[in-house]
């Protein structure tokens, strides 16, 4: 009993220390997301006096949201825990950008927030005959054909209306009573894809002068590194002052006694000791209202990202259909069998151990590529369906996006175990693999539709008909065709449930990277959210891996955008950029003035350092060969029928170049290239299917083909050998009809590309920033120097041309 007595003070104090060692765990250990943020929070963009609201997890994930927000003079927040929604009312004269703060797991983080006040685009209107509506609408509200009725109110045939529009392009259409009409008074348009064409309104700047904020130099003293800005203005009597500029290390905000000015240069202090490790480094300056662009700097232990950094940003993406690139086991062969199907509408044979093969033979690694996406492997049907819309022709599922299985893999293209081969083999390559995943749709034959008939939308409308390709008037409901019926994820959380989690069984069963996903805008958020959600706690946060996620849209920036975020998709497909691009190249009227209006577009929309996915060609496109051979134009409505009755060849050898002007711009801005397999060489075809051929390697090229392979190839290099390229600014030099010269600039390098789209030689001047102190410029595809005189660069560029020059 003594015995016991003596050990009872020892006993408690062992156990205090265990219930210390507890308490300071607790601290220390706690789920680095309680205590951290790992993504970095992108800016909130407002307009001045109207209250907007954002859903916390698309900022950045955390198990819990315990956040408590201080006061901002310019901007009223609310935080309604409930919802996890906050809520944001700028004052209505705030115009520029200001600093959030929050509290949240003992930490103090931040984030920029910018306000602008908005004026009112006026449309007008007087059609023919008499209508009772008429609605305008546009790439500004996604197409919606009722959301924007037009008034008039003085009956005298006018109709008008005022929406607030921030400075951008827009095409648009008036919509009267089941008629889409032009508006005559508006000379400017484009066509739309489809046969006919649409109206162009531009919205311009308030301010009359414009400001940028360049990157210029990195000052190492001792234990304090000054990362240096230059801020231009058009307007030269524009000297900005330290309060004017703001700044983040990720989500910290850098306190002012670390940010100097003077002569419009910015100075950023910090000690190299605070940035270990991988960090962003964001600044912006806001000068009277007016916002400039964001710098973003991506860091590694203070010092700017080297060429081995293997960051999605560092990404090239070949896309590939599996059935249609390489046939590496015939005994897999086995097309569908049906008195009505075309060759082109079947299995060709392509398999798993096809792209085995490649990948071993180095081809994608001879042209640059570190991410394949793969089409949909899972097991579709093996008989045909007939197409709804006419002339209804019979197809097969060689495609992959009819799936009847969502734990299988199509036995047409190999085993499991084959597919976990080809993405173990593509990983000791460095080749990341994206799974093609469908989440908007399965198969009539799937098992989830047999047993769960609920978790399934309805393909009867209630005024009898059927709810088919609405694309945009019901596309969180539209079937594709009746024999793929449509989840209906508002309705039904056990479809949620199933699907969320199949897409972490598709990364945990195979290793795969990340995903393409289909049909984004078919699908509501809420899907999105809850995938992404169980993507960062089951697979990023304990694994320490970023899984990719790009999805497609078609639609405005603002729909395109609303999926883009922390807590949803990483990027999409640039289809906006993509589209004025196409035509800007392949028209020779059109001026690349349109296209640098719309890459500031895209850049305010998503940011300088983005993983937006930028195209050229795509399985669901023309490809950009037979416009650039003249075989299809931009206005054509019946490409699908040229693909099946008169398919294009390519016929005149300047082709090519026409196809590597559009390579030497896509591989040289920001965002990461996607090549569609056969465009590396030219392949041409019409629409689906003719834009799906079988693919051609070595000795079945002709030898203009080979010759634009191998200049591919020589492109991917040049971007993959320099990190201005993939992590720089983008600041437009020159825009005219003809020519295209902008700066990529890092804190490693400056590349300027010239782009000369004339069939003739051009003599182009260049108005180069007198801070460049440009001397001399190197040409990094010939080693030939340019000389460069009282800060211009005179030189005369071949026709239909590209010129890569280094600083």
């Amino acid at each position: 009993m003594n015995d016991v007595k003596k050990q009872t003070p020892i006993i408690i104090f062992f156990a205090l220390i265990a219930v210390a060692f507890i308490v300071i765990g607790t601290v220390l250990f706690t789920p680095s997301q309680q205590r951290d943020i790992k993504e970095i929070i992108q800016p909130v963009k407002l307009v001045a006096g109207q209250t907007d609201s954002l859903i916390i997890s698309d900022m950045f994930y955390a198990e819990n949201y315990n956040l408590d927000f201080l006061e901002n003079e310019n901007v009223e927040i609310k935080f309604d825990k409930e919802r996890n929604t906050l809520y944001f009312t700028p004052a209505p004269d705030f115009e520029g950008a200001t600093i959030v703060e929050f509290e949240f797991g003992g930490n103090r983080f931040s984030f920029p927030l910018f306000s602008k006040i908005i004026a009112k685009q006026k449309f007008e209107f007087a059609p023919k005959k008499k209508y009772n509506k008429v609605n305008l609408f546009g790439s500004f509200n996604s197409w919606d054909r009722t959301n924007l009725e037009m008034t008039d109110k003085d009956n005298d045939g006018n109709y008008e209306i005022e929406i607030p529009l921030l400075p951008g392009q827009y095409q648009y259409k008036f919509f009267c009573e089941g008629d889409e009409l032009m508006d005559p008074k508006n000379k400017v348009i484009v066509p739309n894809g489809i046969g006919g064409h649409n109206n162009v309104v531009t919205v311009q700047e308030r301010f009359s002068g414009k400001g940028f904020l360049h990157v210029d130099n990195l000052l190492k003293l001792g234990h304090e590194y000054k990362y240096m800005f230059k801020y231009q203005h058009t307007d030269p009597k524009a000297f900005i002052k330290d309060k004017d500029v703001i700044a983040f290390i990720d989500n910290k905000r850098v306190y002012s006694d670390k940010i100097f000015t003077g002569n419009n240069k910015v100075e950023i202090s910090v000690d190299p000791a605070d940035l270990m490790g991988r960090h962003h480094l964001r600044v912006v300056v806001s000068h009277k209202g007016q916002i400039s662009n964001i710098q973003e700097l991506v860091l590694e232990n203070s010092e700017p990202v080297k060429n081995n950094s293997d960051s999605w940003y560092d990404g090239t993406i070949y896309s590939l259909m599996i059935d249609r690139f390489n046939d590496g086991d015939e005994k897999l062969n086995n097309p569908v069998k049906h008195d009505s199907i075309m060759q082109k509408a079947n299995y060709y044979g392509g398999d798993f151990q096809g792209v085995i093969n490649k990948i071993k033979d180095g081809y994608f690694t001879d042209l640059g590529i570190n991410i394949l996406w793969l089409s949909p492997v899972y097991d579709n049907p093996n008989v045909a369906f007939k197409e709804f819309p006419a002339p209804h022709r019979w197809y097969s599922g060689y495609h992959g996006y009819w799936p009847i299985h969502h734990q299988k893999v199509e036995e047409k293209f190999g085993s499991m175990d084959k597919f976990k081969e080809l993405i173990d083999i593509a990983h000791k390559h460095n080749i990341k693999v994206l799974l093609d995943f469908v989440s908007n749709h399965v198969h009539q034959d799937h098992p989830f539709f047999k047993k769960d008939r609920n978790w399934f939308g309805k393909l009867e409308l209630p005024d009898g008909r059927l709810n088919l390709r609405f694309w945009d008037e019901f596309r969180l409901t539209t079937w594709f065709e009746p024999y793929l019926p449509s989840f209906d994820y508002q309705n039904s959380p056990e479809a949620l449930k199933a699907m969320t989690d199949n897409a972490i069984w598709w990364l945990n069963e195979t290793g795969a990277d990340g995903f393409r996903h289909d049909a984004v805008k078919h699908v509501p958020n809420v899907f999105w959210r809850e995938l992404t959600k169980k993507l960062k706690k089951e697979i990023e946060r304990p694994k320490n891996r970023e899984v990719y996620q790009i999805g497609e849209t078609f639609g405005s920036y603002d729909l395109v955008g609303s999926y883009v975020n922390n807590g949803q998709l990483s990027s999409q497909f640039n289809f906006e950029l993509y589209n004025v691009a196409q035509s800007v190249f392949i028209n020779p009227e059109r001026s690349f003035e349109d296209l640098s209006f719309e890459m500031n577009k895209t850049l305010e929309v998503f940011g300088p350092l983005h993983l937006m996915g930028n195209i050229m060609d795509s399985h669901d496109k023309s490809r950009y060969m037979a416009f650039a051979d003249g075989d299809l134009n931009l206005s054509q409505w019946n490409a699908v029928e040229i693909g099946w009755n008169n398919p294009p060849k390519v016929d005149h050898a300047t082709s090519y170049k026409k196809a590597l002007l559009y390579y030497s711009y896509m591989f040289t801005i920001p965002g990461l290239p996607v090549v569609y397999y056969g465009s590396e060489f030219g392949m041409t075809g019409a629409s689906d299917p003719d834009n799906r051929r079988m693919m051609r390697f070595g000795e079945n090229l002709s030898e203009n083909e080979k010759a634009m392979l191998k200049e591919v190839q020589k492109i991917s290099k040049i971007r993959n050998g320099h990190t201005a390229l993939r992590h720089g600014d983008f600041y437009t030099l020159k825009a005219d009809k003809n020519i295209f010269a902008y700066s990529r600039s890092d804190l490693r390098e400056r590349i300027i590309v010239v782009i000369n789209k004339s069939k003739k030689s051009q003599e182009v001047e260049i108005d180069l920033p007198e801070f460049y102190k440009a001397e001399d410029l190197k040409d990094l595809l010939n080693g030939k120097t340019y000389k460069v005189e009282n800060n211009k660069l005179k030189i005369k560029t071949d026709p239909l041309s590209y010129l890569f020059l280094a600083l």
